[in-house]
């Protein structure tokens, strides 16, 4: 299998089966066997692919002279790989459409509308896009030149101006569209960070070298991990955010796929803590198991793996010192990582998703101890899943800890933004996902 087959499939996977790109990629990639060069083509090609994808579906749709649901969905694919090796790869035209077109085997009739379409956008794709801008205006037209929803948009305009920072939105829109570095965490007893590797906002972290971060040694071993830097400071605000006594509970409250646990978990081990580990999803359950395989405390006491909804812990009393509130979101915080999250998520979303994370601060504010910490994370900036939810604190018995003097106790030098006793980060400021993090204490009269 080529690279472009690997990079089409993915896309066709993402848009067909709601697959996600990041999870799907590499393991087509190994199966492939791919060669270096041909793995970096079909990253490019399938994160470019989706990541640009409005963008490119505007210029297939114009080209076509026809809308893009009335494209059958294979075809549709083959022709979004297509739009971005003309409009955002140094590949010469022919080569692009000829190798584009290939993909679509011995069906004459694909092939050639594939053809066609191609070479009408491969001859002035500048001039389509400029011509499809003009027609539009304010956040449409900005949302067409830089492959973002208005209403993402908007949300992220919104969460920088919250902090006085409105003005570094072109920042983040071109930080959203640039490829991740690869980040490595290593985990507390395990591993140790590589002074020769660049650092990154985290303490623990550290940028991959090129190439496939597997074949490495530590990662092999499970002593370092790939995840990004903020989930990694997100991990260590609650467990560094004051000294841990010995015999402490703690808990992971939707712990899927288990990255932030694994970390945590390996601080509870060399602090003398506990892990419950808890997922709502048995197969991701199953990642968080996997995920914390090998962890051991001193004593060799590993993390418990439970399943269930995490607002159950309201009904059952306080039992934990500490708790990671990851809260699931719209992931608007994650578009570098996860291009296709742009327009996978609505609007709509975003109320069903803030009342969850409401009940689960709620549940988590019933499973915490007087004096016990809450951090309350979610993969968003978006105002309605961060400082919105956090404001019901109060209500709930949870005083806001000062999180940036925190992190900047975890992270010396860190950049953070006036945002309260809340720390946001930024791809464009910390060069990482854009994590909201705020630690709050359950009041001593609980």
């Amino acid at each position: 299998m080529s690279a472009r087959e690997v990079a089409r499939d993915v896309v066709l996977a993402v848009a067909r089966d709601d697959a996600y790109a990041n999870l799907l990629l590499p393991q087509r990639i190994r199966d492939a066997r791919l060669s270096p060069a041909d793995a970096a083509l079909a990253t490019e090609l399938a994160y470019g692919a989706l990541r640009w994808q409005g963008q490119h579906d505007a210029l297939i749709a114009d080209a076509a002279g026809r809308p893009i649901d009335a494209i059958d969905p294979t075809t549709l694919a083959t022709l979004r790989i297509g739009a971005h090796q003309l409009t955002r790869m140094r590949i010469p035209s022919h080569a692009a459409v000829h190798e584009t077109v290939a993909l679509l085997g011995r069906d004459r009739g694909r092939r050639g509308f594939a053809n066609a379409v191609l070479r009408r956008l491969s001859e002035d794709p500048e001039a389509r896009l400029a011509r499809l801008a003009d027609g539009l205006g304010g956040d449409d037209r900005l949302g067409l030149e830089t492959a973002h929803p208005a209403w993402v948009l908007r949300a992220l305009r919104r969460a920088l101006d919250a902090e006085g920072a409105a003005d570094e939105l072109p920042a983040l829109l071109d930080a959203d569209n640039a490829p991740p570095a690869v980040h490595l965490v290593a985990l507390p007893g395990r591993g140790e960070p590589d002074a020769a590797l660049a650092p990154t906002a985290s303490p623990l972290g550290r940028v991959a070298p090129a190439g496939d971060p597997a074949r490495l040694p530590e990662v092999a071993s499970g002593a370092w991990r790939v995840q990004d830097a903020g989930s990694q400071l997100a991990a260590l605000a609650l467990s560094r955010a004051e000294p841990v006594r010995a015999g402490e509970r703690w808990l992971d409250l939707c712990a899927g796929p288990g990255g932030k646990a694994a970390l945590l978990a390996a601080e509870a081990a060399r602090t003398g803590a506990s892990l419950e580990a808890n997922e709502v999803s048995r197969h991701r359950a199953k990642l968080v198991r996997d995920a914390l395989r090998g962890i051991e405390g001193a004593d060799g006491s590993t993390p418990r793996v439970v399943v269930g909804d995490g607002r159950r812990y309201r009904d059952d009393g306080p039992r934990f010192e500490r708790i990671l509130l990851d809260a699931p979101c719209t992931g608007l915080g994650a578009l570098r990582r996860r291009p296709e999250a742009r327009w996978r998520k609505q609007p709509t979303d975003v109320p069903e998703l803030a009342a969850l994370q409401a009940e689960l601060l709620e549940a988590a504010a019933a499973a915490v101890v007087p004096g016990g910490l809450v951090a309350y994370v979610t993969c968003s900036p978006h105002l309605a899943e961060t400082r919105a939810v956090v404001s019901r604190a109060a209500s709930l018995g949870l005083e806001p800890v000062d999180t940036r003097a925190v992190l900047r106790e975890v992270a010396p030098g860190i950049a953070l933004g006036e945002t309260g006793d809340a720390a946001q980060l930024w791809p464009h400021r910390n060069g990482t996902d854009a994590m909201f993090v705020q630690l709050l204490r359950r009041g001593a009269e609980g």
